[in-house]
């Protein structure tokens, strides 16, 4: 595991070069994504669709990935939400412990929402059929800050496997290469499915989706399945493994000045449309909604104060909406924080348990 105290580096790099805008910028509401051709892009164009109905504006920004997402929540103003990897707030929180900086830039952020599991795809020539088979590859694994590139780095070192070269491809540009002969693989962790590969023009005869099965990484991820079809150029189901998607913000001070107060109640809003509205987000946004799991509440992180206001039977949000009824309150689970504990109880108030 010594071989990932890379990312407290490259978070304390990345912190370094993250000042925000000036304090007199006009106030605005924003979620870190991803790439064009991402999950987490379609994801933020679906919460800003709702936020749209009630006469808001939502920005979604494309991003490098989880890594670029957290520091901005942290110290980005103007954006209030990102797109975070679980497997990116546990090392985080590793790193933490012994770490003053880490510590410190990890310090106020807090989840908005558990998400959707990400499947890590791993795409590759058809003669490579294991993690064993990219020893002496070319392999692309994301580019620095990004999610793919945590997860790829990791993949790569808990399972001792040693490429050639790893190289720092963006998904999107890893594609043509792959195409193109200048790599032989690339990582790519994103939810099925995923436009990229959907839309890709993959030839299912020279390229397939590599099976990801090694013990030691199902002890550390959950496992996951492909299904067969999702792609155009995949027949058959694909085993491997998957993280967590999570909307993460910052704990914003409702009683604090004009700016805190003004992202804590986007923060409310946007919680208060996700939870009464997610009928309608499974219905008519990206397919991973009907995967999303509100109760799924990774361990060592805590729900923000503003989304817990948000999810309040009595919340006032400012649109045509109807608010929600409540139900009866369900028994508290021991060991949790009062923040988490409230969360579970206005979810299950409002969808039930």
């Amino acid at each position: 595991m010594s071989k990932t105290n890379w990312l407290a580096t490259a978070l304390v790099a990345l912190l370094a070069l993250a000042a925000g805008p000036a304090a007199t910028q006009e106030f605005g509401k924003a979620v870190m994504t991803g790439g064009p051709t991402g999950t987490y892009i379609q994801i933020g164009r679906d919460m800003a669709r709702l936020l749209a109905g009630c006469g808001q504006t939502l920005e979604v920004i494309e991003s490098a990935g989880s890594l670029e997402n957290f520091v901005a929540v942290r110290q980005r103003r103007n954006t209030q939400f990102g797109i975070v990897q679980n497997d990116v707030l546990e090392y985080l929180k590793t790193y933490s412990a012994d770490d003053p900086a880490v510590a410190r830039a990890i310090y106020g952020v807090r989840i908005a929402f558990p998400l959707y599991d990400e499947e890590v795809h791993l795409l590759a020539r058809s003669d490579i059929n294991s993690l064993a088979d990219l020893a002496g590859k070319r392999v692309a694994i994301g580019v620095e800050n990004s999610g793919t590139f945590l997860t790829a780095s990791l993949v790569l070192d808990l399972t001792g496997t040693e490429p050639a070269e790893r190289r720092l491809i963006a998904p999107a540009d890893a594609l043509p290469a792959l195409k193109a002969g200048q790599i032989d693989a690339f990582f790519y962790v994103a939810g099925a499915p995923t436009a990229l590969f959907a839309e890709g023009g993959i030839d299912g005869e020279q390229f397939h989706l590599v099976p990801i099965t090694d013990e030691t990484l199902q002890s550390v991820y959950d496992t996951a399945t492909i299904p067969a079809n999702t792609y155009p150029f995949q027949p058959e189901a694909v085993s491997g493994i998957a993280v967590k998607a999570l909307l993460m913000t910052f704990e914003y001070d409702m009683d604090g000045n004009s700016y805190q107060r003004q992202s804590c109640k986007a923060v409310s809003d946007l919680s208060n449309l996700i939870l009464t509205r997610l009928t309608e987000l499974q219905q008519t946004g990206h397919p991973k909604w009907k995967n999303v799991d509100l109760q799924d509440i990774p361990a060592g992180w805590d729900i923000g104060n503003c989304v817990n206001e948000g999810l309040r039977p009595d919340y006032q949000l400012e649109c045509t909406a109807p608010l929600a009824t409540a139900a009866p309150e369900q028994a508290e689970e021991p060991g949790e924080s009062d923040a988490n504990r409230a969360y579970r109880e206005y979810i299950c108030a409002t969808i039930g348990c």
